[in-house]
């Protein structure tokens, strides 16, 4: 297998500056809509909008909706392991641990993304690579446990938290991976991704009406206002500019968007909510940011190896 150069240029730090943004804001956003309407309610609202509006898009770029059994197939997969399990196991958690602890868990992304790439692309994990994400881990794990101790829970929700973020994880890592590879990549991204988001808003309303009945709505422009903006920005637009970095540099780069995620949501959560950094999160952000800037400085992206479908 050959190797290539991969500059960073503005066509992948642009977009990837403004998806990581994007989903850094999400956690406070998704809090908010952990009220009176069920979380499964609340994702299947969100991918119905973001599928709607990803079809109008797709017809104003011209895009044909029609995709062909392969491509319904890859809509499919992405649907089930994204858009179904990835967000119904995240706002779950959320009802259990901190949206702080989600998010910081959640950085972890890069690992499975980084051992799937390997599996599934053929991509080869370079050493500056594995040196950059283990700093990063180390930076995740001490945000970590300032959020732990910031805001302390029982054992047993710790467990059901953190099961169900590494569920939600793995969905996405899943995805990530297959919508990288040939059998996916060949479709037009705007009409796979309205397709895969309307499976999944399909499979969200079943379990939905499985586990919480009958649909209810919060009528608050609040909620109302977040969903929108969950739907449109954090899900239309943050997926349309995320898989395309994903196919230029790799999934487990692209992952460094998760480690940015809680560091930004902190950020944040100090402009709005009087959030105090503690020198612990101080030191895990920056060892976060230097392991990123180790990793993502090695500009070398393997081939991907030919899809064997």
């Amino acid at each position: 297998m050959t190797a290539h150069r991969t500059p960073l240029d503005a066509a992948i730090l642009v977009p990837f500056a403004i998806f990581t943004l994007i989903w850094g804001s999400t956690w406070i956003v998704i809090r908010d809509q952990l009220g009176s309407v069920s979380p499964h309610w609340s994702v299947t609202f969100r991918f119905v909008i973001a599928a709607t509006a990803m079809m109008i898009l797709a017809k104003m770029q011209g895009q044909s909706l029609r995709l062909g059994r392969d491509g319904f197939i890859a809509a499919f997969v992405i649907g089930v392991t994204q858009f179904c399990l990835n967000f119904n196991s995240v706002y779950m958690a959320e009802r259990h641990i901190t949206s702080g602890l989600v998010a910081t868990f959640f950085a972890l992304l890069l690992i499975p993304n980084a051992i799937l790439a390997r599996i599934l692309l053929g991509h080869r994990v370079h050493a500056r690579f594995m040196i950059g994400s283990a700093v990063a881990v180390l930076g995740i794990a001490l945000l970590f446990t300032h959020e732990f101790r910031l805001r302390p829970v029982g054992s047993g929700e710790v467990v059901v938290g953190l099961v169900l973020t590494l569920t939600g994880m793995l969905g996405a890592s899943s995805a990530n991976v297959y919508q990288a590879m040939d059998r996916a990549r060949h479709h037009p991204l705007t009409a796979l991704l309205a397709w895969s988001m309307a499976i999944g808003a399909v499979l969200d309303a079943i379990i939905a009406i499985t586990v919480a009945g009958a649909p209810t709505f919060d009528p608050r422009p609040a909620y109302v206002a977040g969903l929108l903006y969950l739907a449109l920005a954090a899900s239309a637009l943050a997926f349309s500019l995320y898989f395309p970095v994903v196919r230029k540099i790799g999934p487990a780069k692209a992952a460094y968007s998760s480690v940015m995620v809680p560091i930004i949501a902190m950020a944040l959560s100090t402009l709005f909510e009087g959030y105090r950094w503690s020198l612990l999160a101080a030191l895990g952000a920056a060892l976060a940011l230097g392991g990123m800037l180790i990793a993502m400085s090695d500009r070398t992206e393997p081939v991907p190896a030919p899809d064997a479908a």
